[in-house]
């Protein structure tokens, strides 16, 4: 395929192949009947672990496969180039997974990284509130501290996986305002005074529930703390930059899907008695959205690089990425759908799918306002030019 990063490794080739082949057996014949009936399907995730696929960039000695940010992001691709909204959730735990292992105290590491590593076990990660969305570092849930426990009072919304994961890795006010009194704790879904809203109605993503969750004097031991208090904003934001990537190479996969069956359908229609890819406009059409989508994967990749290189400025490139491949993803969607005509509108056809999966990408994870504000920042605030 165009764009196919003849650069990667054959190592890399290799887990594409089998992300590739995990995907078409497991998730493919499934993918409209999840999204028609909201069905969360744990069963495929499960098995997404038994492969490594859900504690990716997990060291390996927290129960991880020890892979690189680039290698999660071939992987991630290939999965949601069938089905972006259970793609998404893995990658979110992923992202999850990562933040604790990386994070807790050695006796929470060893007892839930390898069963979140193998999807055992599952976890959300929980920063939003229905006050501090963009705004992430006005939060107002608290965790004050009682004796050997932390006690929670609060709310978060839009949580992926709510109600069915097993654990939250949760940010909390134990200080003073802004980003310096926030910290973040490994909670346990299920422990007592722990609430869960009704799965809400989504446009797209019907595979994975998001709900609100409320904290109603919920008893944290002081050891479930990730890091030291106060690190919290720190952390959700160094999992965010992982977040970014991963939403945006799931847009990549929403996309690579799309253009597969613009392709499929264009050989097969025929109007006027020839087939849609006769027709130049149709073929111009085509040609830009795989452009789109070479220039998008290429900046993932970069910004992948940059992650794993430890780069001062892989913040700023993850944000760049994220903006783009996710803002690319979803016209070339828009587009696929409109060479498939009315056709591209009913859900017979995979495109209005990947339409709806996708458009959610352009939101989470930071908008891409936001995004953009990370990235005008680095240019006003610093000399350093961007290459």
């Amino acid at each position: 395929m165009p764009g196919a990063s003849p650069e990667l490794t054959d190592e890399q080739q290799a887990f594409r192949e089998a992300a590739r082949d995990f995907a078409q057996a497991e998730l493919a014949p499934f993918a409209a009947q999840w999204d028609a009936e909201s069905e969360f399907p744990r069963e495929a995730i499960r098995k997404a672990g038994e492969l490594g696929f859900c504690g990716l960039y997990t060291d390996e000695q927290a129960g991880g496969s020890g892979l690189t940010r680039l290698d999660a992001a071939i992987v991630f691709e290939e999965l949601a180039a069938v089905d972006p909204s259970t793609a998404a959730f893995i990658s979110i735990h992923n992202m999850a997974t990562w933040m604790l292992t990386s994070f807790a105290t050695p006796a929470v590491r060893d007892a839930w990284g390898p069963a979140l590593a193998q999807a055992e076990r599952l976890a959300s990660y929980c920063l939003t509130e229905p006050g501090a969305g963009s705004d992430a570092a006005s939060l107002r849930t608290r965790a004050d501290r009682d004796g050997d426990h932390y006690v929670l009072h609060g709310s978060k919304a839009f949580i992926s996986g709510a109600g069915a994961t097993d654990m939250l890795v949760v940010m909390a006010r134990t200080g003073g305002e802004g980003a310096r009194g926030i910290s973040a704790f490994a909670v346990p879904a299920h422990l007592q005074g722990i609430g869960y809203g009704r799965n809400e109605e989504k446009l797209g993503w019907h595979s994975q529930p998001t709900r609100s969750i409320t904290f109603d004097g919920v008893c944290v031991p002081a050891d479930h703390l990730l890091g030291n208090e106060g690190d919290g904003f720190k952390i959700a934001m160094k999992g965010l930059d992982g977040g970014r990537l991963n939403i945006a190479a799931c847009s990549l996969g929403a996309a690579q899907g799309a253009v597969d069956a613009a392709r499929r359908y264009m050989g097969e229609r025929r109007q006027f008695g020839k087939k849609l890819a006769e027709f130049q406009a149709l073929q111009f059409k085509l040609a830009d959205m795989v452009t789109e989508l070479v220039a998008s994967r290429q900046m993932v990749h970069t910004a992948a690089r940059k992650l794993d290189a430890g780069s001062h400025d892989a913040t700023v490139w993850c944000a760049m990425a994220k903006r783009f491949a996710t803002d690319a993803g979803f016209a070339i969607c828009n587009d696929a759908l409109q060479i498939h005509g009315g056709y591209g509108y009913i859900r017979e056809y995979p495109v209005e799918r990947l339409l709806r999966d996708c458009r959610v990408h352009q939101i989470l994870e930071g908008t891409n306002e936001i995004m953009r504000v990370i990235v005008a920042r680095h240019l006003l605030n610093t000399e350093e030019e961007l290459r």
